[in-house]
């Protein structure tokens, strides 16, 4: 793997950031030791999530595992055990939802239990946080449709209306089932991953380089039928999140299984995302949208995509192209810090100016969980050579 110097100002600039993102942390850790965050703030300040048809507060949805990775992260920088002790309430808390199956109708497992669970059983042991991923493994390997070679990304999985649909973001749950595979010795985790990943390179990436965000598949038969959008602008734009998504997402995967050479997917998601944002670095929330738009940008778009570049440069033979991304990472990453770090008095969230759905005029222009979480990931990489939860 190449071995990317960053420069010593870039890097003082990313550890005082990533500073200001623990205390950030720490500000919220009481109030959400026993509830969780809604997934985007309102008026920039986290309240209990409050999820239609659960309780206030509750371990529901698919972003509480981000926060209680950024506890843990937090944890792990800082040495701090109050960040401990709120992670392994959480890590309980996560062991009784997927023991009652509560929510668990979703692709977004790996989202759910890498940054909480796994990542407490890497830096503490947990058994607990072991034997309750590989559960949740076990429930995303439920949804792997065999005859579509996909992992159905929501609901039922007799519901007509989402058998067949995978998402883009689903690249980024695999490692779920990559790193119950290594844990177990059972290939069929490993064999649903390999397959979902490449499904997801023929059909969601389009010839240009741009993405779909969702992919539909008849579920009988397997047979591919149409891509479609559901947070993007429409059908045929870009939804930034999505390709950002892309971007760390097979570069990821190509890290556990590079006989499936998805390396160069990555490359070619990366250099559309690139070639499509605006001089500061900081994406629009569709990526149809030109330099000079008014759009929203989504800074959560460029912080996941920030994590893929640096993943990506890792994983190149060194040289220039490595030292390309790595390069336009760090540019990325001090956009962000520039113009979207959250600081106090404004606000206890991480990452300001993000989007959740534009559509549904839903946390738009607001913190959010996986902005924050991405940011500390990025900042951590670059500023401690810190290794991810994936």
């Amino acid at each position: 793997m190449p071995s990317h110097v960053v420069p010593p100002a870039i890097k003082a600039k990313a550890a005082q950031a990533l500073d200001t993102a623990i205390a950030q942390v720490a500000s919220n850790r009481e109030q959400f030791r026993f509830v969780f965050p809604d997934d985007t703030t309102q008026n920039q300040v986290y309240l209990p999530l409050n999820l239609s048809g659960f309780p206030v507060g509750s371990n529901s949805g698919w972003t509480s595992g981000l926060w209680t990775g950024q506890v843990w992260l937090a944890y792990e920088l800082s040495k701090d055990e109050g960040f401990r002790g709120v992670a392994e309430d959480h890590v309980k808390s996560f062991a009784q939802r997927v023991q009652t199956q509560h929510d668990l109708a979703t692709h977004d497992l790996g989202f759910l239990y890498m940054p909480s669970c796994v990542a407490a059983h890497r830096l503490t042991g947990s058994e607990l946080g072991k034997h309750s991923a590989l559960q949740a493994a076990d429930a995303l390997l439920e949804r792997f449709l065999a005859k579509a070679g996909v992992i159905q990304a929501w609901g039922d999985l007799n519901d007509p209306e989402q058998r067949g649909r995978m998402i883009i973001d689903c690249l980024m749950n695999l490692p779920l089932l990559r790193w119950a595979s290594t844990i177990t010795g059972n290939s069929s985790y490993r064999e649903a991953a390999d397959t979902h990943a490449q499904r997801a390179r023929q059909y969601v990436v389009r010839p240009d380089a741009s993405t779909y965000h969702t992919y539909h598949f008849d579920p009988v038969t397997g047979a591919p039928l149409k891509g479609t959008t559901h947070q993007g602008y429409s059908d045929n734009s870009c939804w930034a999140r999505g390709q950002a998504w892309g971007i760390y997402g097979f570069a990821l995967n190509h890290r556990y299984a590079p006989q499936l050479d998805l390396l160069g997917t990555s490359v070619r998601l990366a250099d559309y995302f690139l070639s499509h944002l605006p001089d500061d670095g900081v994406a629009y929330w569709d990526l149809i949208f030109g330099k000079e738009s008014t759009e929203p940008r989504d800074s959560s778009s460029s912080a996941i995509a920030v994590c893929g570049l640096l993943e990506l440069s890792e994983q190149l033979p060194a040289g220039p192209q490595s030292d390309h991304y790595h390069a336009e990472a760090l540019r990325l990453l001090q956009g962000l810090i520039d113009t979207c770090a959250g600081r106090p008095p404004e606000t206890k969230a991480v990452l300001l100016h993000g989007v959740y759905h534009k559509g549904r005029n839903h946390g738009v222009d607001e913190a959010n969980l996986w902005g924050d979480f991405f940011f500390m990931e990025a900042l951590a990489r670059v500023a401690r050579d810190w290794k991810p939860y994936w």
